[in-house]
């Protein structure tokens, strides 16, 4: 049988991505202030996937010398992690830890000898406490605090670090704080939820200021999970759900992010609905003036919507589900532990749509994985885990994004999620997304799954060999 190679350009980056609360452990050890995740999992356990909380993970903070050695043995060239707000300034707005400083210089520091570039992401997911009953993202007061930290961080870390993202996926904490009830502090309050979504630009648009005006070196990104919206068909009324979906979930910050404005039709829907959020003067001008120079891509899963079925109930709280009904597409391929739809075509959607109306700005697929349970079962003699899914799951994923590049996109390079199992908030270690396994009944041992050792040769080689496809 005939293989055909996927040669990708030179510099091309491959790593993977986690976040602070994720992997490095040592919850409130060391200074750590806490965040809206050891505050939840002291008062409701009962959410966390077998009671697991933040406390239990892969204790990157200790182990990070181990854990960038395998990064290294996996072929990465880059690596992006967080910065733990909480921890580099316990109560937010206040004084800085220096056991965080002397941590994160140390990382960034055996990142660098390793020639492992790092990709640091100042927001994911991990309002310190103090904060959060300050209001969140809800408070302009945090707001500036986020600039202070984003500032601090800059300043601390720059000599080592090229690649700054101001949040990772903002538009998460938006919808699951503020809509569905699945982050801290599990609001259903559409109106707090724009102005939360608003601040987040906001303070993006300020970070990235600053980060301009005090000339530190390198590019500035955001991360944004972008789901493509997909009509149940050519119908009007189908292809307008899909469209509103669209400017709920994506447009809404890649619009501003990437072209410093809001898209008319949604501002027009929210103030239709009666939500605009508090604004003030110039801050429309600074979102404007301030957009990222680096887009990373969040790719997991496509969204299908068709026309709503029935009437909405006017009477129950607002939530973007009142203009379209999510569409099961018969015969689509699942990940059935996850509950999400596997497509891969989505990416080069995304990719396509990038270039075509967000004027080809340098990106790169900054988070793109397939997490499984019970992957035990795939072990071999040897202790290995086979997980030729998720091999197959890259492969399939990286064609697509081979055919963008073929088509002039200007996409940098793929990060998977994740480096090793991680900690998922409410679903603690329930699904696994790892390069790498970990043991947590045997002293949380590292070893490298097949998929590992097939990313090793990916980046080695700076493509892959694949039989003849069509895509």
């Amino acid at each position: 049988m005939n293989k055909e190679f996927y040669q990708f350009p030179n510099g091309f980056w491959w790593g993977s991505a986690s976040s602070a609360t994720q992997m490095e452990g040592a919850s409130t050890l060391e200074g750590k202030g806490e965040n809206i995740w050891d505050y939840w999992f002291q008062e409701e356990s009962n959410r966390f996937f077998n009671g697991v909380g933040p406390g239990n993970t892969s204790n990157f903070y200790e182990r990070y010398k181990e854990d960038i050695s395998l990064m290294k043995e996996l072929g990465h060239n880059s690596f992006r992690l967080s910065i733990s707000w909480s921890r580099l300034i316990p109560t937010g707005d206040g004084a800085v830890n220096e056991k965080a400083v002397t941590f994160y210089k140390n990382v960034l520091k055996e990142m660098v000898d390793q020639n492992l570039e790092p990709f640091v992401n100042l927001y994911h997911f991990d309002m310190p406490m103090v904060m959060q009953r300050k209001g969140g993202w809800e408070s302009r007061e945090v707001v500036d605090a986020y600039v202070r930290y984003a500032s601090i961080c800059f300043e601390l870390f720059g000599e080592m670090v090229n690649k700054w993202f101001t949040h990772n996926e903002p538009v998460v904490p938006v919808e699951q704080q503020y809509l569905y009830g699945a982050h801290y502090p599990a609001e259903c309050d559409f109106s707090k939820a724009v102005q939360a979504g608003f601040h987040s630009i906001l303070a993006s648009a300020k970070a990235v200021k600053e980060f301009k005006a005090k000339g530190h070196k390198g590019e500035i990104g955001v991360i944004l999970n972008l789901t493509p919206s997909y009509p149940r068909s050519n119908h009007p009324e189908d292809v307008k759900a899909a469209t509103i979906a669209d400017l709920f979930f994506n447009r809404s910050f890649l619009d501003p992010f990437v072209k410093g404005e809001f898209p008319t039709e949604l501002v027009d829907l929210i103030k239709t609905e009666g939500f605009m959020p508090d604004i003030e003067a110039g801050d429309l001008e600074l979102i404007a003036n301030n957009t990222v120079d680096l887009l990373g891509i969040n790719y997991y899963q496509p969204r299908r919507v068709k026309a709503k079925e029935n009437m909405p109930n006017l009477n129950a709280p607002f939530l973007p589900e009142r203009y379209f009904d999510y569409y099961e597409m018969p015969g689509r391929k699942m990940n059935p532990y996850r509950g999400w739809e596997i497509y891969e075509k989505g990416i080069y959607d995304i990719l396509v749509n990038v270039k075509e109306n967000y004027g080809n700005i340098p990106c790169f697929i900054s988070e793109n994985g397939m997490g499984v349970e019970n992957e035990d079962r795939f072990l071999n003699d040897e202790g290995q885990i086979q997980d030729d899914y998720r091999i197959d799951f890259y492969k399939n994923h990286l064609k697509w994004m081979h055919k963008a590049l073929e088509e002039g996109v200007d996409l940098k390079g793929y990060h998977v999620w994740t480096f090793i199992d991680n900690w998922s908030w409410l679903n603690a270690y329930k699904n696994r997304y790892g390069l790498v396994s970990l043991d947590l009944e045997n002293g949380y041992k590292r070893t490298i799954k097949k998929s590992g050792e097939w990313y090793r040769e990916l980046s080695v080689q700076n493509g892959f060999y694949d039989k003849d496809s069509t895509r």
